[in-house]
This record gives C-alpha cells, sequence and structure tokens, in this order.
C-alpha cells in the first residue's frame, strides 16, 4: 500500500503542433513552427520539457506534435526524445483532439498534466504548485487560473483573455490535471472551449444555460458556483487551482508575447547579484 506521504507522479502531455511557418510567432522567429522559435536560444518546448523534467512530480512526458520531421531539423530535440522519459505522438488536427487521442492511450489509473509548447515560462515551482494542489482537492479534472490583478501587476499593459467571474477576473493558465479515468470525458468539451476561449460568454452560456449566462454577465457567478454547475452537468467533479504566479498565464500566442517572453528569459540569464 502507498504511503500517504508518497508523492503522486503523472505522465505530462505536452501538445506541440501548430500552424507550422504561417504561425506569427513561427513567422517572426524563421522557424518552421511555433514550438521551435527559439527562447533564450532554447527551442521554446524545451524549456517547457525542462521545467517538466525538474519536477519530481512528473514521471513520463509526451510530446504530442510537432511533426517527427520537423523535431529531426533541431539536433537537441532529436537528442531529447532519445531520452528514456520523453517520447512523441503524431498530432491531430486541433490541441483538443490531440488531447483527447493521447489521454485515450495513457493507462486509466494514470493521472495526466496536460500543457502546452508555448508556456515558455514554466518553470518547475509552478508544476509542483499546481499538481500539489490538485492531488489534494480530491477532484477529478483540476485546471489552473490565475487572477487577471495578478498578472497585471506584474506585467502592466499585457493582453490577456480574462474570464469574469465574482471574485475575479480570471485567466487561463494552460495547466490541466486528468486526475481520474472520469475526467476524461471533458476532452469533447474541451473542444467547445477551444473554439470560444476568446468568446467567454459563449463557453458559459453553453454550459451553464440562460441561469448561468445571466449571473455571469451580472457580474455575480462565482468560480466555485461555476465548476459546481459544471460537475453536475457532465457527472465529473471539476476543480480549479489559483496560481499566485502570474507566469502561469502567459503564453506565446502572439509576436507580442514571444517579444516579452524572450526579454524575460534574457533578463534571467543576465541576472547577476549585486554586491554592493
Amino acid at each position: 500500500m502507498k504511503s500517504e506521504f508518497e508523492v503522486r507522479r503523472f505522465t505530462a502531455l505536452v501538445l506541440a503542433a501548430d500552424r507550422g511557418p504561417a504561425d506569427p510567432v513561427a513567422a517572426m522567429a524563421g522557424t518552421c513552427c511555433k514550438a521551435l522559435a527559439p527562447v533564450a536560444g532554447v527551442p521554446m518546448v524545451r524549456h517547457v520539457v525542462e521545467a517538466l523534467q525538474a519536477s519530481e512530480r512528473i514521471d513520463r512526458i509526451v510530446l504530442v506534435g510537432p511533426a517527427r520531421h520537423l523535431l529531426a531539423q533541431d539536433a537537441s530535440m532529436t537528442q531529447l526524445l532519445d531520452t528514456a522519459t520523453v517520447s512523441w505522438l503524431e498530432p491531430a488536427s486541433s490541441p483538443s483532439t490531440s488531447a483527447a487521442l493521447a489521454l485515450a492511450r495513457q493507462p486509466a489509473d494514470s493521472p495526466v498534466l496536460v500543457t502546452t509548447a508555448d508556456h515558455a515560462l514554466l518553470c518547475r515551482e509552478m508544476v509542483d504548485y499546481f499538481l500539489q494542489q490538485a492531488t489534494a482537492s480530491g477532484h477529478d479534472f483540476v485546471v489552473a487560473v490565475t487572477p487577471l490583478d495578478t498578472v497585471l501587476a506584474r506585467f502592466p499593459g499585457t493582453r490577456r483573455t480574462g474570464i469574469r467571474l465574482r471574485g475575479g477576473p480570471y485567466c487561463g493558465s494552460n495547466l490541466f490535471a486528468f486526475m481520474t479515468d472520469d475526467a476524461r470525458r471533458l476532452a469533447s468539451f474541451w473542444q467547445r472551449v477551444e473554439n470560444d476561449r476568446k468568446h467567454p460568454r459563449r463557453v458559459v452560456a453553453g454550459a451553464l444555460g440562460f441561469a448561468g449566462i445571466l449571473r455571469y454577465l451580472l457580474g455575480r457567478l462565482t468560480l466555485e458556483q461555476a465548476l459546481q454547475q459544471l460537475s453536475d452537468r457532465f457527472g465529473v467533479s471539476l476543480g480549479a487551482v489559483i496560481m499566485p504566479f502570474a507566469e502561469a498565464a502567459i503564453d506565446v500566442d502572439s509576436p507580442l508575447d514571444y517579444q516579452m517572453v524572450e526579454r524575460l528569459h534574457a533578463q534571467r540569464n543576465q541576472s547577476i547579484p549585486n554586491d554592493s
């Protein structure tokens, strides 16, 4: 029997497919796809993988995309895939479909963390915090959110899509924990969220019905109420972890995001303690 103090270990799926060189970030970086755009001289997706590798809560890492011939163009990624803990799967037509197919390949009793290749500021502390809280929550499915105020305090002027809930707004943070096999039924709903992610009202309306959208529009719906109604609708227990890290809400969705992430990594690398 496992000790209650034993760390529960996850398989991590990194969704790394995109629109190829037509993606504006890939075009700016001059790369074949966004996932391989260099950040501080390292492919963006490698920063994500290294953050996951640093966490003792991650057992295996699966890259879902980009296409294998694209990965072969980067020697560091080819070397990474030669390790025992990192593997690769062919991506599907969209992130949510890729996630659903990859989830179906994992053992039913294995908890799974899903994140994205453009989560370029991800670090071990974020991964550990989220997975510790998700494990303790007792929910089937857990999503990370970051208060918009937390993001703007750290990154004034940045543009993020916030879901307007009482106590929020909250920004999505590209960390999803599928704690049980039941949670994997949410993949179809995730596809709807993916399609409407820039239109939070549509997500709330479709999932919670007329009463839910009315409370949302009036600013009276709390995060807990929204999650409870979703749990009731889908028969799966949903929870959220409110992240204290502003960086958790930053994904590289545009050239401006890419420039900001490059700047932040450069500042980290050039940071020298001041002895004066």
